[in-house]
């Protein structure tokens, strides 16, 4: 796959009850960042890494690689998508975008970061 799934969101209304609802059920490994009302998941075997936030919710998303943010927001707009959030960059952790389907499903996309592991966390 030329453009990965790198990443996956779980948000709800109460970030930390849903986080002990997944450490609980999954036995899933939760670095608690309040600072951004996030916790982080690391990849496990044979998976993706993720979070889970607290935001307006319910929703779930995904993050997709690629090398240039904003030729592939111009793409998406090209073929009735929408931006959401333009390219930013969280130092030291992401850059990423946001958009919106046709169908409305909000998709992240995150910056290749060469060999660096790329996270949205």
């Amino acid at each position: 796959m030329s453009c990965p799934v790198v990443h996956f969101e779980i948000i709800g209304a109460d970030g930390p009850a849903l986080q002990q609802f997944y450490r609980e059920l999954f036995g899933w490994q939760i670095q608690d960042m309040p600072e951004m009302s996030y916790g982080a998941i690391a990849p496990g075997e044979g998976g993706i890494g993720g979070g889970i936030g607290q935001e307006e919710g319910p929703a779930v998303r995904v993050y997709i690689q690629v090398d240039d943010l904003e030729a592939e927001l111009t793409r998406i707009e090209a073929n009735g998508g929408a931006t959401v959030v333009p390219p930013m960059e969280i130092p030291g952790v992401v850059t990423f975008a946001m958009f919106r389907d046709p169908a409305g499903n909000t998709i992240g996309l995150v910056k290749n970061q060469g060999d660096a592991a790329a996270s949205a966390t």
